[in-house]
């Protein structure tokens, strides 16, 4: 199962920067949104993909699920949900000044050619 999330963890990062490279101001935002979910299955994947009951106090099982990874995970997801609705904000406030979403054209080189 760790290849198969390994497998799925490359083509995330790769899709991202591609889509991150592009010169689509949306585009880079979903390639940073992959980039983040991409990250996330990463720390599952090194955590290691264990099965057991969960870590509760009181309980008597022979084997428990470590609730670190999950607690970094849903941290990082709450971080990367702000970034990319801040982002979007940002990209739609700029689209509305300079009437484009093209990099280029927001710092002018390609009209100066």
């Amino acid at each position: 199962m760790e290849i198969l999330m390994a497998i799925v963890v490359g083509i995330l990062f790769t899709s991202a920067v591609y889509l991150m490279l592009s010169k689509s101001l949306l585009r880079i935002i979903i390639g940073t949104a992959l980039l983040s979910h991409g990250a996330h299955l990463l720390i599952l994947t090194v955590s290691g993909l264990k099965g057991g009951d969960a870590p509760l106090l009181g309980e008597h099982a022979e084997s428990y699920v470590d609730p670190l990874p999950q607690a970094l995970i849903l941290t990082a997801i709450v971080i990367s949900f702000g970034v990319t609705a801040f982002f979007l904000v940002l990209a739609y406030r700029a689209y509305q000044e300079l009437g484009t979403d093209n990099v280029d054209q927001m710092r002018g080189t390609e009209g100066n050619d």
